[in-house]
Order: C-alpha cells, then sequence, then structure tokens
C-alpha cells in the first residue's frame, strides 16, 4: 500500500524546476564529453554506460538507506523499457554533440506526443482533433528545427527526433508497469537492466576515461538520477497536468548552460521552432488535464 504524500503544489513546482535544472545538466555534460572538451572524444555509447553505472548506485545507496518494499516483478515490459530507454538516451547524448543544447531539448518535448499516438495501436486509446492538432504543431516546430539543408544540425537533430521516437515508446510501457509496480522499484530495475546493455554495448567502442571524464561520467548518473527524483516527488504532491509546464523550464537552463559553457545562444530558428513544440505540448498537456477534470465532474 501506499502512503499519499500531502499535497503541495508550491514545493511540486520547486522540485520540477530542480528536475529540469539537473536534467538540463546531464545534457550539457554529454556534450562536453562528446566534443572532446575534457579529454578525448567519447562515444555516445560509453556516455550512456556511464549515465546508467553511476545512476544505479545512487539508487543503490538510496534503496539500502530506506529499505524499501518490493512487489512482483514484470520482466518482459522491464527489459522492454529498459532497452527503449537506454536507445533514447543514447542518441539524445549523440545528439547533444551536433546541435545546441537548446535544440535537442526542445525535441525532447515531442516525447509525449509521440507516445499519444503510440497509445492509439498499443493502449487502445482514442484522440480526438484537439490532441491531434497539438501533435502536428510540436512536429511542425520540430520540422523546423531539423532545418533542412544544412547537413550537420539535421542529422543532429533526426537523432534527436529518434531519441523521442524511443523514449515515447518508453512512456507507453511505464504507464503499464506503473499500474503494477512502486516507482522505486521500476527505477531500480530499469537502471540494472540498462547498465547490463550500456556495458555490452560500451565494451566496443572503449577509451579509458580521464579523471575529468570520470568525474563527468559520474556527475551524470548521480544528476540523472537526482532528477527523476525530484519529479516522482513532484508528482506526488500535485497533478500531473500542473507539474508538466515546470519542466518546459529545461528548454531554458540548457540555453543558459550553452551560452555559459560554449558560447552558443539559441538563433531565430531555434527559438522559433522550440516555441511551437512548447506550443504543441502545452496544447497537449490542457487538453489531458481537461479528460482528467471531466470525470470527476461527473462523479460529483
Amino acid at each position: 500500500m501506499f502512503t499519499p504524500r500531502d499535497q503541495n503544489p508550491t514545493l511540486a513546482a520547486l522540485l520540477t524546476l530542480l528536475a529540469a535544472a539537473f536534467a538540463a545538466g546531464t545534457t550539457l555534460l554529454a556534450k562536453a564529453l562528446g566534443t572532446g572538451v575534457l579529454g578525448p572524444e567519447m562515444p555516445a555509447l560509453q556516455i550512456s554506460f556511464g549515465r546508467f553505472l553511476f545512476a544505479l548506485m545512487t539508487i543503490d545507496t538510496f534503496v539500502l538507506i530506506t529499505r524499501p518494499t518490493f512487489t512482483r516483478v514484470h520482466l518482459p515490459l522491464h527489459l522492454g523499457r529498459s532497452a527503449l530507454g537506454w536507445g533514447g538516451v543514447t542518441l539524445m547524448f549523440a545528439a547533444a554533440a551536433f546541435i545546441p543544447l537548446s535544440d535537442a531539448t526542445a525535441i525532447s518535448f515531442l516525447n509525449p506526443v509521440f507516445a499519444m499516438v503510440l497509445a492509439i495501436p498499443l493502449l487502445g486509446e482514442k484522440v480526438g482533433p484537439v490532441r491531434w492538432s497539438a501533435a502536428i504543431i510540436a512536429l511542425l516546430g520540430a520540422a523546423i528545427l531539423t532545418r533542412p539543408g544544412d547537413g550537420v544540425l539535421e542529422f543532429g537533430a533526426s537523432l534527436a527526433l529518434g531519441s523521442a521516437l524511443l523514449l515515447g515508446t518508453e512512456m507507453i510501457l511505464t504507464k503499464r508497469l506503473s499500474n503494477r509496480e512502486a516507482p522505486v522499484q521500476i527505477l531500480l530495475i530499469n537502471n540494472a537492466i540498462g547498465l547490463c546493455i550500456a556495458s555490452a554495448a560500451a565494451y566496443f567502442v572503449w577509451i579509458w576515461p580521464t579523471p575529468a571524464q570520470w568525474a563527468a561520467l559520474a556527475a551524470i548518473g548521480v544528476l540523472m538520477a537526482g532528477a527523476q527524483a525530484c519529479f516522482v516527488n513532484a508528482i506526488a504532491r500535485a497533478d500531473a497536468s500542473f507539474v508538466a509546464p515546470f519542466f518546459y523550464a529545461a528548454l531554458v537552463f540548457a540555453a543558459l548552460y550553452d551560452w555559459a559553457v560554449f558560447g552558443v545562444w539559441p538563433d531565430t530558428i531555434s527559438t522559433l521552432g522550440a516555441t511551437i513544440i512548447l506550443g504543441g505540448a502545452a496544447l497537449l498537456a490542457w487538453r489531458e488535464a481537461n479528460l482528467k477534470r471531466k470525470p470527476q465532474a461527473l462523479s460529483r
């Protein structure tokens, strides 16, 4: 049995902003590793290995301290979710080496859009005209960010789009798992399986990290675990429809980090594409909130 958290929208908003800052920080560090700022250019497969290794170590420490109760594990769903999550994270880390962090972050907001579309065949959900409109708007923004005609940026944006598609599919499996298992159990198993996959893949591209690179890999894992923990706790203290818009601050953090470290600031195309994607994502979040309110109103 779960003990519901006391509702605290202010704390939920702060936790979500912290999660956004942490998530943007992982992409920044991945870019530093992938572009050779901290030593030899590190392959995205190896960066992904570090993310899962140190995130698992962080979660293991939490589990040892809190001693949560575990329930029966649905292994097939975990295997599918972990494989998709590993693929999505790896592609996002690879994309960060080619495009501005703000572009990569904006494209990542397509995750719920892809999840909505995939929920039709996989979960049998029905999608109305408002949600389809939100999806089309967001995809239009993504099309702008691919910058047709500019090969390097187009390639990086394609990697980010692939990441969003895989992570959107992962959200479908996460939804199924969340009805069966506790969040800490899902995170622990996901990171354990993800580490096994990442270790096998990293073996073929391994370069020995410098001390600075080891520190960056550790920071990526800790920040990712922190972002997940903050977001889960935020969701426990407020409705998801209230919390979700605050995570869009990750776009602001990514732009600030990119400017401070790499001297890159979003140009007109980046700003336009990101604004359109955020508009579509906000419309989708608004529609989901309304869908949740209707059953509650009918039950009164």
